[in-house]
């Protein structure tokens, strides 16, 4: 199951809306086969191990390991369960349940009912981290928030007075590197009309290879000058506004309630537009919003080494420490939201 865990991670940012799923084939204690699920439409991480092994004549005496359970039901792809049934597998060892309600269980049974000896909950915690936003999805019906920001020694996030430079870097090359690798891992990114503004970001991965995550900007009054970078082609943009204004380009528009509940309503719209995960990035308002709110998951908070005489103060939360590293001259704190 280890392995079949490893091979998952391989589909992290490219399997959206699916689940990482890895499997494994073993026969005699070896090894025969083995895959995992690249991305969504294409063949699941059962097919892929299956088509892997070169001596079909031994699928009747293997064993198959998979991290979730195999599917029952058609959708781009052919069920799981029934490929497993007609290679002639007896024995499948499954990592945890799948949520999904077009799942829940009806895999596992079609296999038991088949006669299939099918052991379930095998390295189950495990299992379940690895597909946390799509649980967090299937589950909460929102999607899973990592909160990410970068603040100097003293805990501030922007200078008072910016001069020319648009960002103004807190954190070494490094660091961002790190940070667009988060990027490619999620399906979508947001923040607010400040850091738009002030900073002219991207909110793309140019610093890592992956895809861009969608791009989410509150701009309630819709103010945003059209020739920001985060209008540009490399990804798709959604502006969250209280003004109707038509789509261009590769731009549309979602018309909110500014209110309270906002984090509540963007995370419902994102729901029902099947993004399973989203980074906050900012700025100071917008990841508060999602802090006192309590709608976020884990969060991700560099600090360099600068120090500015005043600015706008780092947001304020509770969270667990999970673990810090150095990155050169700067740490990384990862936090986790036990509170939820």
């Amino acid at each position: 199951m280890k392995r079949c865990i490893q091979l998952a991670k391989n589909g992290l940012g490219t399997t959206y809306p699916n689940p990482l799923v890895g499997s494994v084939i073993v026969c005699n204690n070896s090894i025969i086969g083995e895959g995992w699920h690249y991305q969504a439409g294409q063949p699941h991480a059962e097919v892929n191990a299956i088509a892997s092994v070169a001596d079909t004549s031994l699928f009747s005496e293997a064993t198959i390991y998979v991290s979730l359970e195999p599917c029952s039901h058609f959708g781009k792809t052919p069920p799981c369960a029934d490929l497993i049934l007609s290679k002639g597998i007896k024995k499948v060892v499954i990592g945890t349940t799948d949520p999904n309600p077009k799942v829940a269980g009806r895999g596992i049974k079609k296999l038991m009912e088949a006669g299939c000896d099918v052991v379930v909950g095998v390295m189950e915690t495990e299992c379940n981290e690895l597909n946390k936003r799509f649980f967090t999805f299937q589950q909460k019906k929102r999607p899973y928030i990592i909160l990410k920001w970068a603040q100097t020694a003293n805990g501030f996030i922007a200078p008072t007075i910016r001069n020319a430079q648009k960002p103004v870097w807190i954190t070494n090359e490094f660091s961002r590197q790190v940070a667009h690798k988060l990027r490619a891992e999620e399906q979508a990114i947001l923040v607010g009309t400040n850091t738009v503004k002030e900073d002219n970001p991207s909110l793309t991965t140019r610093d890592w290879y992956g895809n861009n995550p969608l791009r989410l900007i509150i701009d309630r009054k819709n103010y945003l000058e059209k020739d920001l970078a985060v209008y540009n082609t490399e990804s798709d943009t959604i502006i969250f506004t209280e003004k109707p204004t038509e789509a261009f380009k590769n731009t549309s528009f979602e018309i909110l309630v500014f209110d309270e509940h906002l984090a509540t309503t963007i995370c419902n719209v994102l729901y029902k537009k099947n993004i399973q995960s989203l980074i906050v990035e900012g700025g100071a308002q917008t990841l508060q919003t999602f802090i006192d709110t309590a709608l976020w998951d884990e969060a991700f908070v560099f600090e360099g080494k600068s120090v500015f005489k005043e600015g706008v103060k780092a947001p304020n939360f509770n969270g667990i420490l999970l673990k810090q590293k150095n990155i050169s001259d700067d740490v990384l704190f990862h936090y986790k939201n036990l509170a939820i």
